[in-house]
């Protein structure tokens, strides 16, 4: 169904922003629920997992988890799922539109949340996590998509970043929501982890239904030869309130030239159809100047990086220093949900600077202040230990920079690995470029869940050193490898990954030649692209 005639600007962004925060608010849901699940009494028991024990009315029911295996098999193999459904969607995406994928996935998740609300035994549950992480797996790999090629250029990081204000949201709400349900009865009701899984049915509905009135991405029908319906939903997507433009000047000043350099860019790469399989993608074949394996290192590692820079750690780690520090069972559940509703807020400083400092900028500082933090963080949990007498003075230094790491991670690294790879795809293959990147995700969080408990079994607090020298590592590598995106349209990606070294150096400075050239001589993306290659052949035949 085509959006209503009376949307277009800014009320239309906001609904496609609200649309897809609601896909967001989900995700974000979906991975914090299964915190408080572990700690259901009923459920441990329906699972075999462990065993609880009434520790009096202030704490009530409290878990022995006997099976940390079967428990961590529980939650990782949800990301064998991810993995599955992101690369399937992005096939999809790419064939069938941003819309139709998207649907497909939330139906894997409605079916995936009924069994798993229904579980009766690990084997029902372990099948049910897979069928619900397909279906997460779809709308990771597309909703980013879908609003990066709606977005303008200039807000394009602050559209998506957002959206991931929600994601903070649903680890919120999933908290808080099974807070409560802890003090339903005794603490043992079926209801303290049934409801909650079964909740997250409603923010999927909700978002199935809000796509009936969304558009289509206007860069996936001008693919697919739609060049009509391209064209209007691109004049209603840029109509401007100025009012010194007259009302077709208002409707189609930018959209009509966008609409051209997006046209150029799908010219150019149907020549290099050869690339548009994962296998050729991943191993560069038939792809030419447009260097699409690059891309997809670039993707698949800063989203495992993402997860190497501790925020996994900290969020394993941050009840054990809370308890450490002399607060008792609930006061620590208390304190670990105001740390997330600190993370929520600081999200929104990302949204305020993403396009204004940049990509790079973001993940630089980043990776300073949450470097810091973690280091200083283990080292106060370490004299936490060594000196039990003075829980409360490095109990509290801990814990502050507990909330410090989290604040930092929000504002940055939380969104940043998500907008980079909806940007610097090709159009023929974006959606299977951004499932490279829910792959690298899905491996980097799989990976921590199983390997975390295992290094704080192993050497304890010493395990945040290591994440905080992780993230002194990233700074060099973003600063060498990742150029900056903010502020350039998605056809202009092409022009920047033209350049036959991998160095951002040498990227930017081919990448101000081509435009240059554009600006001399009038030509389009594609003349100086294909011009670019031309050349370099020639180059490389007088050389030999």
């Amino acid at each position: 169904m085509a959006p209503s005639s009376s949307l277009s600007g800014r009320r239309l962004y906001q609904w496609i922003n609200f649309s897809a925060g609601l896909a967001i608010f989900f995700f974000g849901y979906d991975q914090g629920m299964m915190g408080g699940v572990n700690t259901s009494p009923d459920y441990v028991r329906v699972m075999g997992l462990g065993t609880s024990s009434y520790e009096g009315s202030s704490e009530g029911y409290v878990v022995t988890i006997t099976e940390p295996t079967k428990q961590g098999g529980i939650v990782s193999i949800y990301y064998l799922g991810t993995l599955i459904g992101c690369v399937i969607a992005g096939s999809l995406g790419d064939r069938m539109g941003r819309l139709k994928t998207m649907y497909i996935g939330c139906l894997w998740i409605m079916l995936g949340a009924a069994l798993q609300c229904s579980a009766q035994n690990l084997a029902w549950m372990l099948c049910a996590r897979v069928i619900n992480g397909i279906g997460t797996g779809f709308l990771n790999a597309i909703v980013p998509v879908w609003s990066a090629e709606v977005a303008t250029h200039t807000s394009r990081g602050a559209f998506i970043s957002l959206e991931f204000t929600l994601n903070i949201l649903g680890v919120v709400v999933a908290y808080w929501l099974e807070f409560g349900l802890g003090f339903v009865g005794d603490g043992r009701s079926q209801v303290r982890w049934r409801f909650p899984i079964a909740f997250q049915i409603i923010p999927v509905i909700m978002f199935m239904v809000s796509l009936l009135w969304m558009p289509e991405s206007p860069r996936y029908l001008a693919k697919i030869g739609r060049i009509q319906e391209a064209k209007e939903v691109l004049r209603r997507l840029r109509a401007t309130d100025d009012p010194n433009l007259s009302s077709d000047e208002k409707l189609h000043h930018l959209a009509d030239k966008e609409l051209n350099d997006i046209l150029q860019v799908v010219s150019l790469e149907k020549k290099h159809a050869k690339m548009n399989s994962y296998w050729n993608m991943f191993w560069g074949i038939g792809s030419g100047d447009l260097h699409i394996a690059r891309r997809v290192q670039l993707s698949i590692w800063l989203q495992i990086v993402q997860e190497w820079v501790g925020i996994a750690a900290i969020t394993v780690y941050a009840p054990t220093i809370f308890a450490e520090a002399g607060y008792g069972a609930r006061k620590a559940q208390w304190l670990s949900g105001l740390n997330d509703v600190t993370y929520m807020i600081a999200t929104l400083w990302n949204v305020l600077l993403i396009d204004k400092w940049g990509r790079r900028v973001g993940l630089w500082w980043g990776a300073v202040a949450q470097g810091i933090a973690l280091i200083l963080a283990g080292a106060f949990a370490r004299l936490l230990k060594d000196h039990p007498d003075k829980a409360a003075q490095y109990g509290g230094a801990a814990a502050f920079f507990v909330f410090l790491y989290t604040a930092v991670f929000g504002a940055t690294w939380l969104a940043i690995p998500w907008v980079y790879p909806t940007e610097i795809y090709p159009l023929e293959v974006r959606a299977k470029g951004n499932a490279w990147g829910v792959v690298g995700w899905s491996i980097g969080n799989g990976w921590l869940t199983l390997l975390n408990p295992i290094m704080f079994n192993r050497i304890g607090e010493n395990t945040l050193h290591i994440f905080g020298a992780v993230n002194f590592l990233t700074i060099p590598m973003v600063w060498a490898l990742y150029p900056e995106t903010a502020n350039r349209t998605l056809e202009e990606m092409d022009l920047l990954f033209a350049s036959k070294s991998p160095f951002v150096w040498d990227e930017e400075k081919n990448f101000r030649r081509l435009k240059s050239e554009m600006e001399a001589s009038g030509k389009g993306i594609e003349e100086v692209v294909e011009g670019a290659e031309v050349t370099e052949v020639l180059n490389e035949d007088l050389k030999a």
